[in-house]
């Protein structure tokens, strides 16, 4: 066995505990840390496969700013877990049949096996290719070429996703203050500002008071 295996192995084992972890922790903000620890893992497989551009954008997009924001937010929550864990064994036969068909697909998919590499007319493996290639570009090309109707329907929907997002969380408080900017700026000093004229009046002084002066004077 040499190196490349036994990291293969290594990732893939932590990777393995690291999602079991996920859906085990009883804390939020440690289930989160268990899943950026296991897109850590996976980003490492990807590069153990010379899939560099996957495994760095993994890391700088969903390490580096997701799952940062998902900690930041789970953090900020007050979670009543008592709550939560209410509903777990109501759910739990759905889940666990959910959870069975998805076990039996990929159990289909890994005894079928993966198609093995043919040699090219040249006698070069698939696998092979020049020190100037760059899978990041091949993969662009693709994407905007072969795929680009996916792309697009995927884009699609991320920003009905967002949309929808801003919609359900967006609250309108009753007890809160806000000014028209369009006001503020159409706005004349005649409006805000009005001169009454008022005329003098004066008021008798009571009894008790012009008493308290006359002593006072005398």
């Amino acid at each position: 066995m040499d190196y490349q295996t036994g990291f293969f192995y290594l990732f893939a084992a932590v990777l393995l505990f690291a999602a079991f972890r996920v859906i085990t922790a009883r804390n939020p903000v440690h289930a989160v840390l268990y899943l950026m620890l296991s897109f850590s893992q996976a980003a490492a497989i990807w590069l153990l496969l010379k899939a560099e551009f996957l495994g760095i954008t993994l890391v700088l997009v969903y390490l580096g700013a997701v799952m940062v924001l998902f900690l930041f937010v789970v953090m900020m929550l007050d979670i009543n877990m008592d709550t939560v864990r209410e509903g777990f064994w109501k759910h739990f036969p759905l889940a666990a049949i959910l959870g069975g068909l998805v076990a039996l697909e990929l159990m289909a998919v890994l005894w079928s096996g993966f198609p093995t590499l043919t040699a090219n007319p040249d006698g070069a493996g698939v696998g092979i290719h020049a020190a100037n290639y760059s899978n990041t570009k091949e993969l662009g090309k693709l994407l905007y070429s072969e795929y680009v109707y996916p792309v697009e329907v995927a884009a699609i929907i991320l920003l009905v996703a967002m949309i929808a997002a801003i919609a359900l969380t967006l609250r309108h408080r009753k007890d809160s203050k806000a000014i028209d900017a369009g006001e503020q700026v159409h706005v004349r000093a005649s409006d805000r500002l009005v001169v009454v004229p008022v005329t003098a009046t004066k008021k008798p002084l009571p009894a008790a008071a012009v008493d308290a002066a006359e002593e006072g004077k005398a």
